[in-house]
């Protein structure tokens, strides 16, 4: 399983520990990833992501996981999220 966010994208980064006499040793940088049901009401069902805790702090301040789909660009999703909202919009479609 990759470490990557399924809504932002954010992964791995690496980068240097530097010791008091400046010795650097390379390291990497992990997300803080935690796996979240989230409960879309187009479509009647919670969805289980693999989120940052940076991207669920944002889908809860934009209203939920489906406004916060339906007002993100496509091309700044992951392709989880993008499959995600298709089948939101769909539904939403089917709906009205």
């Amino acid at each position: 399983m990759a470490r990557r966010c399924a809504i932002t994208g954010k992964g791995v980064q690496a980068g240097n520990n530097v010791s008091h006499a400046n010795n650097r040793t390379r390291r990497r940088f992990l997300p803080n990833l935690q796996v979240a049901s989230l409960l879309s009401e187009t479509l009647g069902q919670t969805v289980r992501l693999r989120l940052s805790t940076s991207a669920i702090r944002t889908i809860e301040s934009k209203g939920g996981l489906d406004a916060f789909l339906r007002g993100a660009k496509a091309s700044n999703l992951g392709h989880d999220a993008q499959v995600l909202k298709r089948r939101i919009e769909k539904a939403a479609a089917k709906a009205a």
